[in-house]
């Protein structure tokens, strides 16, 4: 049995020689156990007296693609990472494609182990916070992160880089960095009691960040991905994030109600500033292919609503809802139901069009539930503003939008259903359903049946 000690948790240099020279040896991976100072890092390899880790000896080729990723495991905090590593090495030398198979056991995990360091890494970069101090020579910077991995050293070249002209430290529990202008040196882990709690220009900061910042296109869950909860402790403006909301939102409902008690221009013009919002919306990746936003239209105090899927090819080109062949069928089977459509407010669930591209053609591609959730906002924003007596959803995507919810159809269908926010709803088939059904006769079942609950509608109203 070979013990094999590094003498830091990121040290790929030290591990690289000490697993060459085992390699050159052939030595099994079962056979080494590899540890951090007095740590054990590979929990399931067994144990024993050892000989000092094997000098090391000439070199050997093995793909630059494995360097790449063993220099990113190294720095993970998995305690297996350094016998994974060498079991891939001593892998790749009889299997040298082994690094290209994506479907292997072992190098899926590896991938993973180094998709999350690189993801602290850019988590360091993202959400560090310096703030100023006075000591004997001036202003310093001060900012106490919480890794992950073990990240900290591969990251100092970028702040000496970006901060070379400012004296800084960068606190954390596992080591610190400090640069003087001059030169980095590296002292022993702190706490964040050894870090300054704010400064005047954070206080700048914060008066700033609450000017910009826009309710209206926060994506909670995207930012919550992209920026978890347990960073926001440490930076200034995530503070006022959650009261930001509450009184955006406070604000909103004070608009709407006085919009409502108001004379008509005023809901009128509320409703047009939230379309003006919304056509400028990326809440969602569709708004980069799609011509524009295709908003509501309809009277704002209209007793029915209709909410759609999402526009259709000929709907994106024109900026309206309903124009293309569903759109059609749509206004017939209106007519025929008695529902006049000029005294209905009529919108989509999303508010971009998604496709495929099949040559020079659009073809529609069904949205998925995150652009669902992601347009849920407009959604219940015309729904404050018009406030209907019954919200009609056209099709499961409709249906999805405004319960938060899978909706079987069949068994929702032609009901009158309480909706979550307030106010009735009724579930039917999207126009589109209809047009797509190849046997005629089942066709004219369907629309005819269509018609019916379009008829049910206007009589609830």
């Amino acid at each position: 049995m070979r013990v094999v000690t590094l003498p830091a948790p990121d040290d790929f240099d030290a591990w690289r020689d000490a697993a060459r020279g085992l390699a050159a040896e052939q030595v099994p991976p079962d056979d080494v156990v590899w540890q951090v100072g007095d740590t054990v890092t590979d929990l399931f390899a067994g144990t024993g007296d050892a000989p000092p880790p094997p000098a090391a000896s000439p070199g050997f080729s093995v793909p630059r693609a494995f360097i790449d990723l063993a220099r990113k495991v190294a720095m993970a905090n998995d305690p297996e990472r350094f016998a994974l590593l060498y079991t891939l090495l001593s892998r790749l030398r009889r299997e040298p494609r082994l690094i290209e198979d994506r479907a292997d056991p072992l190098m899926r995990r590896l991938e993973v182990i180094a998709k999350n360091v690189g993801r602290d890494i850019h988590k360091m970069r993202a959400f560090l916070r310096f703030r100023e101090v006075e000591d004997d020579e001036g202003s310093r910077y001060v900012a106490w992160f919480e890794p992950e991995h073990h990240i900290v050293r591969a990251n100092a070249a970028f702040f000496v880089n970006r901060f070379a002209s400012m004296r800084w430290s960068i606190l954390t529990p596992e080591v610190s960095l400090h640069w003087d202008g001059k030169a980095l040196t590296e002292g022993p882990g702190a706490t964040k009691a050894d870090a300054p709690d704010g400064d005047p220009t954070e206080e700048v900061w914060k008066t700033y960040y609450a000017s910009i910042f826009n309710p209206a296109r926060v994506k909670v869950g995207t930012m919550l991905r992209e920026m978890p909860r347990k960073y926001w402790k440490n930076m200034p403006e995530t503070e006022l994030v959650s009261q930001l909301i509450a009184g955006a939102q406070a604000r909103e409902s004070g608009m709407i109600e006085t919009a409502r008690t108001s004379v008509g221009g005023n809901a009128l013009a509320a409703w047009e500033a939230l379309r003006e919002e919304a056509m400028g919306c990326t809440r969602c990746p569709l708004y980069k292919d799609a011509t524009q936003t295709v908003f509501g239209e309809g009277p704002i105090d209209a007793p029915l609503m209709f909410v759609g899927e999402q526009p259709g090819d000929q709907e994106d080109l024109a900026g309206h809802p309903f124009v293309g062949p569903a759109g059609q069928l749509f206004d017939r089977a209106l007519a025929e139901a008695g529902v006049d459509r000029s005294r209905a407010y009529v919108t989509n669930a999303v508010k971009h069009f998604k496709y495929e591209l099949r040559g020079k053609r659009r073809i529609h591609s069904k949205p998925g539930a995150g652009e669902i959730e992601a347009c849920r906002w407009w959604i219940e924003q015309e729904q404050a503003r018009v406030k209907p007596a019954l919200t009609v959803a056209l099709g499961a995507t409709a249906a999805r939008s405004l319960f938060g919810r899978v909706v079987t159809i069949g068994r929702e269908r032609g009901k009158r259903i309480d909706l979550p926010s307030g106010g009735a709803a009724m579930i039917t088939v999207h126009p589109s359903y209809l047009l797509r059904l190849p046997d005629e006769a089942a066709r004219a079942e369907e629309y005819a049946r269509f018609v019916e609950e379009l008829r049910m509608a206007g009589g609830m109203v």
